[in-house]
């Protein structure tokens, strides 16, 4: 005759409300907090709370506009030296981005400085 091993106790897969989602959320990014011990407290999986983060950010982000003109060409402008009393003070290079932001990159900048600033972009 087999053997038969019956587990009994709580059902391992739980449901979490969304008021208890957001207050695990909450405590788990609050500043000076351990994700991990979070977990460990809970009993959930880090991954499980990273899972929840992105849902909730893609929940809250606005949707992408129609409106916003497509990615084109840009004219380029030359500046005769003489015109150019300060060069330090204006920027060599203006990056308009959409919904009116801009980046103006300075002469001064040092070249891992814009570099970091131009993958931050992507």
């Amino acid at each position: 005759m087999g053997q038969v091993t019956v587990f009994s106790g709580p059902e391992r897969r739980r449901r979490w409300s969304n008021e208890e989602r957001l207050w695990i959320l909450a405590e788990a990014f609050a500043p000076g907090a351990c994700v991990a011990e979070v977990c460990r407290r809970y009993d959930i999986s880090s991954a499980l709370i990273y899972t929840w983060r992105r849902k909730l950010r893609e929940a809250h982000t606005e949707p992408a506009s129609d409106h916003l003109p497509t990615p084109g060409f840009a004219a380029a402008v030359l500046i005769d030296e003489a015109e150019a009393a300060h060069p330090g003070l204006q920027p060599a290079i203006v990056i308009d981005l959409a919904r009116g932001k801009r980046i103006s990159i300075f002469d001064s900048a040092s070249s891992a400085l814009v570099a970091s600033a131009l993958k931050a972009l992507r």
